[in-house]
């Protein structure tokens, strides 16, 4: 996955990888990725959590956060390894790929991950975890963050093992962060990306997968597909070989062959039949959403707008409700923290005015006051025909007291609520 791990957009995703997970084996949570991170155990915490209510699936913590922590708790590191060991699905995602790559080196967790899905299991990495599947790894944070030269870190290569791919895996292909400045490529930009494919092995290719979408490689039915919201592309020497949009497939050795040179170019997809495999659990929503929770507040916001300038109470509620459903949905993404927070004052704005308008009204006073108005206005017509000039004036003042501007003119009187 290129982001979006605990977003509403990779629920189905999860579901059906998980589904495809042997029955009894654990579905485990490695949580080395940002095992350094202050809040690790709000973001094992949350993660169990959108995996529990939104997932419809427990997930087990093989918690592997140091080498020092696993010396200090050598039951808990035992205790991690041997859930790997039996697990029929493991997943890592956000952190750092360069700490992960760290904490891995020299333990069995990556023999072992390569042999969840040797023995029939699915392994699902996403954001920082995806980007050491391959042969070579982007140290994101040193390079933009830090500001250290581009360079290439060895890989755990199980793309390689697992999918014959001599590849380097760059989740975040489509980011568009950097605003003025390009942080497409998982924050490397183009001039850095060219600068680190040509020192790629000889044979090696680059695999870029945009956000909130997924890479699916069913080795069992040799097949790869695209889901999510984005595409998947394949570059050798900067130059790209093929394209895959949300939806398409081909088969497995197409894909191999594209990314070895072996095949002509061209960005089209072989077009394949790809059985998506069972659907999630019953009971479990697909969410219909946006790429981020202040995506959606905003969709809300302009809809809420469109509402009241319609008058349509029914719409301005659906509208605030739309926000509490995106906030809610979105609750368990650690990335969306600062979206959550525009989200929330975007809800209170919204119910403020909807109070505001529903003191006022939504009906338009035009339309409630027009009968009397109209009837005012008759007998005055009626009182200027009959020369009942003191009567027609004092109906005037009458319906000018109310508020209501009136105008004369050869075809007739106009009116408006002032």
């Amino acid at each position: 996955m290129g982001s979006g791990e605990t977003a509403p957009s990779m629920v189905t995703v999860h579901q059906r990888a998980l589904a495809r997970a042997p029955r009894g084996a654990p579905a485990v949570l490695l949580d080395s990725p940002y095992g350094f991170q202050g809040n690790a155990d709000d973001l094992t915490s949350r993660t169990v959590a959108h995996f529990r209510e939104r997932v419809g699936s427990q997930l087990a913590v093989g918690s592997f956060r140091s080498a020092a922590v696993a010396a200090a708790d050598p039951m808990g590191h035992e205790k991690a390894l041997g859930l790997l060991r039996e697990a029929g699905w493991a997943y890592a995602g956000p952190g750092s790929p360069s700490y992960a790559l760290r904490t891995w080196a020299g333990t069995p967790v990556p023999d072992l991950l390569a042999r969840v899905v040797e023995r029939g299991g699915v392994l699902t990495f996403s954001s920082a975890a995806s980007l050491t599947l391959g042969l070579a790894t982007v140290p994101v944070y040193e390079i933009y963050k830090v500001g250290e030269e581009p360079r290439w870190l060895e890989g755990l290569d199980l793309l390689g093992r697992l999918a014959g791919l001599r590849a380097a895996l760059i989740p975040h292909w489509d980011n568009a962060e950097g605003g003025t400045h390009d942080t497409r490529f998982c924050y490397l930009g183009e001039e850095r990306l060219l600068r680190l494919e040509a020192e790629l092995p000889e044979g090696a290719c680059v695999v870029g997968v945009d956000e909130h979408t997924a890479l699916l490689l069913d080795l069992e039915a040799g097949t790869t597909s695209v889901a999510g919201r984005g595409g998947v592309v394949v570059r050798r020497g900067g130059a790209e070989v093929l394209a895959l949009a949300a939806g398409d497939s081909l088969p497995l050795a197409e894909l191999q062959a594209r990314a070895e040179g072996r095949a002509g170019g061209g960005t089209s997809p072989v077009p394949a039949s790809v059985d998506p495999g069972p659907p999630g659990p019953p009971g479990v929503p697909e969410p219909t959403v946006g790429g981020s929770v202040g995506e959606d507040a905003a969709t809300a916001e302009a809809a809420f707008e469109a509402a009241l300038a319609a008058r349509d109470a029914d719409g301005a509620v659906a509208a605030v409700l739309a926000v509490e459903t995106a906030l809610d949905a979105w609750g368990a993404d650690p990335t969306q923290s600062d979206e959550r927070t525009r989200a929330r004052a975007t809800l209170r704005g919204m119910t403020s005015r909807l109070g505001s308008t529903a003191a006022e009204g939504l009906v338009d006073r035009r339309d409630i006051v027009a009968p009397f108005v109209e009837a005012l206005l008759t007998l005055r017509r009626t009182a200027r025909a009959d020369r009942r000039w003191a009567d027609a004036d004092a109906i005037r003042d009458m319906i000018v007291a109310a508020g209501i501007e009136i105008r004369d003119h050869a075809d007739g009187t106009d009116w408006s609520v002032l």
